[in-house]
């Protein structure tokens, strides 16, 4: 994985973007299908409104999977084929805490991606992401009021992240 780089001088080659857009691309993948399947298997009437709500999202995450694809052919490159791993596990709240997670690890690398899409001075590109995050930040919503706590701010979101990795 490429090391991202953030800040004033996060200028970034081509091929570096495309190889950060195609692991983004694994991620809407993984996104597709994690969503599909959970939309499927959340059993019980608690669960109802939920499952309809991840069932658009798997629509939505393919959208984004098309724009990113297509951003990664305008740079010259091949869009990736394979997802991510899928997290998958018997326990509602499991799958619903798993999918939270990757929204907020989404939200976190496409905040990087604009940033670095307009040091390269590719302001379409910046301008497909944040419409892509406007939708990944709902679904953060969603899930987490589906599961009855509060999104994180973005600053707690990044401190976490960054602590763990330590």
């Amino acid at each position: 994985m490429l090391k991202e780089q953030t800040g004033p001088d996060s200028k970034i080659t081509r091929e570096q973007m495309i190889q950060l857009l195609n692991e983004d691309l694994a991620g809407e993948y993984q996104a597709i299908i994690a969503y599909t399947v959970y939309s499927q298997v959340l059993k019980g009437a608690e669960y109802t409104d939920i499952a309809r709500e991840l069932e658009a999202h798997a629509g939505e995450e393919l959208t984004h999977a098309i724009k990113i694809a297509k951003q990664v052919d305008y740079l010259g490159g091949m869009p990736a084929v394979l997802p991510k791993p899928v997290k998958t596990s018997n326990d509602p709240v499991e799958m619903l805490r798993a999918d939270l997670e990757n929204e907020r690890v989404t939200v976190a690398r496409y905040r990087v991606r604009i940033l670095q899409a307009e040091a390269m001075g590719e302001f379409a590109l910046s301008e497909v992401l944040r419409g892509i995050i406007v939708q990944e930040q709902d679904h953060e919503i969603d899930l987490s009021a589906a599961l009855g706590i509060n999104v994180p701010s973005a600053e707690r979101s990044s401190e976490k992240r960054t602590a763990g990795a330590r």
